[in-house]
């Protein structure tokens, strides 16, 4: 494919090449550490030195950068960052890398993959100018509460009961099973902001294997869960004194509410977002006491390091780790949650 080329396929670049090869290429591959599914190493990008803050998943084919970066992308968001280059010239030199067949890699189709806009030798092809979709981070504002509430929820479900929650709890927090409507197969988890009002539904898929069309969670288009704290309208009306607990996701959250301690809150992820920092800077003091309690897994150990950092400005921070690789908070028992919290509150 030469630079005159006018549509380029990413889609077919992307299938083309991994992550691996790219990495070969950059001579950076050495630096990394195979474990499982995953490759480790330090940030090419902001030319980081810690060796687990870069990760790699293999079969997905992407990467992301847990550290100063805090972005992740595929083989071609990586050369364009390497590159300080766009999207097109990257799909670009990645043909002329690896040496791909220029008429496969030319895109002929509407794909919605497909870069449909002009190299500088070109003229301007004459077409409706598509409106481009907004970054995350570029909305602005907060997430607007619903004006409907998922009615009719099972809260018997046998998924439920497999993860150890009370009919009691999932009443509690409003979760359940729904049969029908926009969550139907899932378990529907009402997310609230800190006022209490709900301005989304978490839908987790019960069976089957997650894929890109079938995630294994489902938010609604536009819900930014980097702005809420799953739980913080609750956790908030907790005596000061207490440990506020930090955990990943929604079933660890519940359970150890569950378990007693309701000063808990989940990120909906291993990383923490500035807007969440503002939460837990708003709810805490110089003498509140928080515990950083991620997953058990690459992931978790970056994130639970990094977190710690930032939080450790404003209040006392402690991060605990299970020691037992792929652990999560949710399978500790109540005499385990209190012997990690019981102790500071």
């Amino acid at each position: 494919m030469s630079t005159k080329s006018l549509f380029v396929d990413f889609k077919a670049i992307k299938a083309a090449i991994t992550m691996e090869q790219v990495l070969e290429h950059y001579g950076l591959l050495q630096k990394f550490k195979r474990k499982g599914d995953s490759l480790s190493g330090p940030c090419p990008i902001h030319k980081g030195e810690n060796p687990t803050q870069f990760r790699v998943s293999v079969s997905k084919n992407v990467w992301n950068c847990f550290s100063e970066c805090k972005h992740g992308g595929n083989v071609l968001d990586f050369i364009a960052r390497m590159e300080n280059a766009s999207i097109h010239a990257a799909a670009l030199k990645a043909v002329e890398w690896f040496k791909l067949d220029p008429e496969a890699m030319s895109g002929n189709s509407e794909d919605e993959e497909a870069d449909t806009r002009p190299t500088e030798a070109e003229p301007k092809p004459e077409r409706k100018p598509k409106k481009a979709e907004p970054r995350p981070e570029e909305i602005t504002g907060p997430n607007k509460p619903l004006k409907f509430r998922l009615e009719k929820l099972e809260r018997s479900h046998p998924y439920l009961a497999e993860r150890g929650l009370s009919v009691e709890t999932l009443v509690d927090f409003g979760a359940g099973y729904c049969a029908k409507g926009m969550m139907a197969g899932r378990i529907a988890i009402p997310i609230h902001n800190p006022s209490g009002e709900v301005v989304a539904y978490a839908g987790r898929l019960t069976s089957g294997e997650p894929s890109d069309s079938n995630p294994k969670y489902k938010l609604p288009p536009g819900f930014r869960k980097s702005l809420e704290l799953f739980n913080i309208d609750r956790a908030s009306k907790e005596p000061p004194d207490k440990a506020l607990v930090i955990v990943e996701g929604f079933f660890d959250c519940i359970k150890l509410h569950q378990l007693g301690h309701r000063k808990t809150v989940a990120l909906m992820g291993s990383s923490l977002s500035p807007a969440q920092e503002e939460l837990i800077r708003k709810h805490t003091n110089s003498s509140s006491h928080v515990v950083v309690m991620l997953d058990e897994d690459e992931a978790g150990e970056a994130g639970r390091e990094e977190i710690a950092c930032r939080l450790s400005k404003f209040c006392f921070v402690r991060v605990h780790q299970f020691g037992e690789s792929g652990r999560q908070p949710e399978s500790l028992s109540a005499d385990e949650l209190r012997q990690i919290v019981g102790g500071i509150q």
